[in-house]
C-alpha cells in the first residue's frame, strides 16, 4: 500500500515509511557550506558536497567532505529547515564520522580495561565486594569465644578460610583451572605437546594443598620454563626428573698390525756426534763413548 500524508511521509507498507526530500532545503548547498566553512575555521578544511538527507517534512542534512588532516573520513553535516512557504534557515552544524573515519574504541570502565601482567610495582586493583568470583570466609568476627584468634592457624584452617574475610567460590575455583588449562602450563600448551613425559611422574612437581591439589602442582625445576609457576598434572618438559643422560659407548678402533712394510729414518747426520751406550761394559753398568756415523754404521751392520 502506498499512500503520502500531509506531512510529506510516503507509506510505502505498514511497517516502511519514506520521507519526501524538501526540494527547497535541498536547493540550499550554498547556505550550508557557508556555515561548514565558518566552523571549521580554515576554507581548505571543508571539501565536496557529498549529499543530502531528508529528516522530516522541511528538514534536511547537507554532508560536505573534510579535510582536516586530523579527521580523515568525517564529514561536516549541516542541518536546514523552513517553515511552510518560508525561506531556509540554519539550524545546527556538526562533525560526523563517514565511512571508513578513524573512531575511538567504545568506552570500558578502568576494571575492564586492565590485564593480567597490567600490574606493576605500586600498582593497586581493587576487588569488588560483589565478585563471584569469591565468597565469605570465617574470621574471628565470626568467633566469638576467640577460639581461632588465640591459636595459630594450621594449613587446613587457612584453607577452610579462618582467618580470611572472603575465599575463592566454586565459580572462581572453575575459573582458575579453566584458566590454567589453556595457558602456558596447561596440557594442550606447545611444550606438553612435544614431550611424553608428565608433570605426575615428575619428582620436580611440589604438591597443593586443597581441591586443586588434585590436578595442579607447582614446578620447581630451575631449568623449566615453568619454574614457579603452577602446572597441570598433564603438562610437562624437557627437564622431567626422569630424563637421564645415556652413557656414551667408547668408540672401538681395529687395530691393524703391519709386519711387512717400514718406515725409512734418518737416524744422524754425518756431522753429528752419536752417544753410544754399552751395556755390555764390565767396568760399569752402562758407558758412553762418542763415534762417527760410519762407526755406528758399521756396528749396526755386524749386529
Amino acid at each position: 500500500m502506498t499512500s503520502m500524508s500531509d506531512s510529506g511521509v510516503v507509506t510505502l507498507t505498514d511497517d516502511v515509511s519514506v520521507v519526501v526530500l524538501d526540494q527547497v532545503c535541498a536547493d540550499a548547498v550554498d547556505e550550508a557550506l557557508a556555515v561548514a566553512r565558518d566552523i571549521a575555521e580554515e576554507v581548505d578544511h571543508v571539501g565536496a558536497h557529498v549529499g543530502v538527507t531528508a529528516i522530516d517534512e522541511h528538514t534536511v542534512v547537507h554532508r560536505f567532505e573534510c579535510r582536516n588532516p586530523g579527521y580523515g573520513g568525517w564529514q561536516w553535516a549541516v542541518a536546514v529547515s523552513r517553515a511552510p512557504q518560508s525561506a531556509p534557515t540554519i539550524d545546527e552544524a556538526w562533525l560526523e564520522p563517514g565511512d571508513g573515519a578513524l573512531l575511538a574504541p567504545p568506552w570500558q570502565p578502568w576494571s575492564d580495561r586492565v590485564q593480567p601482567g597490567d600490574l606493576g610495582v605500586g600498582d593497586v586493583f581493587p576487588t569488588a565486594a560483589d565478585d563471584p568470583r569469591l565468597t565469605a570466609g570465617f574470621t574471628a568476627a565470626d568467633d566469638p569465644d576467640g577460639l581461632v584468634a588465640d591459636q595459630p592457624l594450621h594449613p587446613l584452617q587457612w584453607e577452610l578460610g579462618l582467618g580470611r574475610e572472603r575465599v575463592l567460590s566454586v565459580e572462581g575455583r572453575d575459573e582458575a583451572v579453566e584458566r590454567w588449562n589453556s595457558g602456558d602450563c596447561g596440557p594442550d600448551s606447545p611444550l606438553a605437546r612435544a614431550t611424553s613425559d608428565r608433570c605426575a611422574t615428575c619428582g620436580w612437581l611440589l604438591s597443593m594443598g586443597g581441591p586443586l591439589g588434585q590436578a595442579f602442582g607447582v614446578c620447581a625445576q630451575s631449568m623449566s620454563p615453568s619454574d614457579g609457576r603452577v602446572v597441570s598434572f598433564q603438562h610437562g618438559c624437557g627437564a622431567h626428573s626422569q630424563v637421564v643422560a645415556e652413557p656414551s659407548q667408547p668408540e672401538v678402533v681395529e687395530v691393524v698390525l703391519d709386519e711387512l712394510g717400514f718406515d725409512e729414518l734418518a737416524l744422524v747426520s754425518d756431522d753429528e756426534p752419536v752417544v753410544i751406550v754399552d751395556q755390555e761394559s764390565e767396568d760399569s753398568p752402562s758407558s758412553t763413548v762418542e763415534a762417527d756415523a760410519d762407526v755406528v754404521a758399521e756396528a749396526a751392520a755386524e749386529r
